[in-house]
């Protein structure tokens, strides 16, 4: 296995990077969405650049917008949207994101997938 979670030949994400990615948007992740389709967004300050730009050659379903600097604040945004969170980040999260594991992040995420159907 490789830094980014994969075996030789490999495609997708292995367990490592998997395990990552939950863990950011479990303590960073925002589940919710724009009024018309669910969306998970991970915000977090421009000094954690070389992180999102390992997420998003692992996960490359999500994307990258920024940086942006505003209110005293410099940070990049990761959102998934669309086919990427319906076909893969939701069953991952649905398998591993628990009330046992976290109350609140399962809450908001159990809250995000009833509001859009998702």
């Amino acid at each position: 296995m490789t830094l980014h979670g994969k075996h030789d030949g490999e495609t997708t994400p292995g367990t490592f990077a998997e395990g990552v990615l939950l863990g950011l948007l479990i303590g960073e992740g925002h589940f919710g969405g724009d009024g018309r389709q669910a969306q998970v967004t991970l915000r977090m300050h421009t000094n954690r650049e070389r992180l999102f730009a390992w997420l998003v050659a692992t996960f490359p379903g999500g994307r990258l917008y920024g940086p942006y600097h505003h209110g005293g604040r410099s940070y990049f945004q990761w959102m998934a949207r669309g086919e990427f969170l319906r076909e893969r980040l939701i069953p991952l999260l649905a398998r591993h994101l628990s009330d046992d594991l976290d109350p609140q992040a399962h809450a908001r995420f159990r809250a995000m997938r009833e509001r859009y159907g998702v």
